[in-house]
């Protein structure tokens, strides 16, 4: 008999649903929501407003799209947490309403473990280049950066963390300084490509262990700014592509460092990276770079699961499913994160 999962992704901004069946996808439907470009950020209830309106036409349009009817879906997977709690809310209230109308069980998903398991979306059914357990994870997103030791689907543990501002964030953050609008790191990234990295250079943390910090980074950023700013009004638009260059370099450089000395550590050679950040190239250079010198097997996802998206949601659900993890009726969303995922 056959498995088929609906996924439900609403933990910030983007209203996604996909659909699932024995672990191939049949569809992924994402709405985006351009209104918060005008606010240089992802404003809470805007956000959830905009689910409500989104979250009906895409779950249909990801049936449809999946050629399947309702009546066959095995149960309905929803992102519990962590995220904004009003865009959960509308997520997981769906959730509830479709799973009891067609009587088949609900699964709550961690967003985080999620972004880890969508290497295992299979596009076809003969499809196999999942990474093998355990592996490393390096999740790296706008509110998350993460280094993860996966023993398996539900066996997961953060090793590292940020201790203030994630990667993606600093991303941001700088780009808005720069004026480059929202979201930057996409921006960053394309200018990057045209420009000096070294050019300039920034501090970087001296942290303990395995976690991140890029609070520093951005205060580097903002005084090279500044002081430059005296002397040239015109030194941003002169020196963007160079300035972009520097930064994405420099956010690589202490990721990169990080997750170098937790593979050496632990022996393990088997990494992988996920997140919205997983799609900058040059991080995906950085890991090809590291397949070639360490010898690495590397994980890169396809770009159309770095962001925020249901088909991670399905896939989670789907292995649960297997282990019959459920989760009850009056299971209500969380915004936090855990050390253990």
């Amino acid at each position: 008999m056959c498995i088929t999962i609906l996924g439900i992704e609403s933990s910030c901004d983007d209203t996604s649903c996909a659909v699932i069946r024995d672990g191939v996808l049949l569809s992924n439907v994402i709405a985006g929501q351009a209104v918060h470009e005008a606010y240089g950020g992802v404003v809470p209830e805007l956000a959830s407003r905009a689910h409500q309106q989104n979250i009906v036409p895409v779950v249909s349009e990801a049936i449809r799209r999946a050629g399947i009817n309702s009546s066959e879906l095995s149960a309905v997977a929803f992102t519990r947490g962590p995220g904004l709690l009003g865009s959960l809310l509308v997520g997981t209230s769906f959730a509830k309403g479709l799973a009891l109308s067609l009587n088949i069980p609900m699964i709550d998903v961690n967003h985080l473990q999620a972004h880890v398991l969508a290497h295992f979306i299979k596009p076809t059914a003969d499809y196999h280049n999942e990474p093998s357990f355990p592996f490393l994870c390096l999740l790296v997103s706008g509110g998350n950066s993460q280094i993860i030791k996966v023993n398996a689907y539900n066996d997961m543990t953060v090793i590292g963390q940020t201790i203030d501002d994630a990667a993606g964030e600093a991303f941001d953050k700088c780009a808005k300084v720069m004026g480059l609008g929202y979201p930057g790191g996409p921006v960053v990234n394309r200018l990057a490509n045209e420009g000096d990295p070294s050019a300039f250079k920034f501090s970087k943390p001296n942290i303990p262990g395995y976690d991140y910090s890029f609070s520093g980074l951005k205060t580097s950023f903002l005084y090279t700014l500044r002081d430059a700013l005296s002397e040239n009004p015109n030194f941003i638009d002169e020196r963007k592509a160079d300035l972009c260059a520097s930064l994405q370099k420099t956010v690589v450089d202490v990721l990169m460092d990080k997750l170098r000395l937790a593979a050496k550590y632990l022996g393990i050679n088997e990494i992988a990276v996920a997140g919205g950040v997983s799609a900058n190239s040059g991080l995906r250079e950085a890991f090809e770079d590291h397949a070639t010198r360490l010898g690495w097997k590397i994980h890169l996802p396809p770009v159309a699961f770095t962001t925020d998206n249901a088909a991670m949601v399905a896939i989670t659900g789907y292995y649960k499913y297997l282990d019959r993890d459920f989760c009850p009726v009056n299971a209500t969303p969380y915004a936090r994160v855990t050390s253990k995922l």
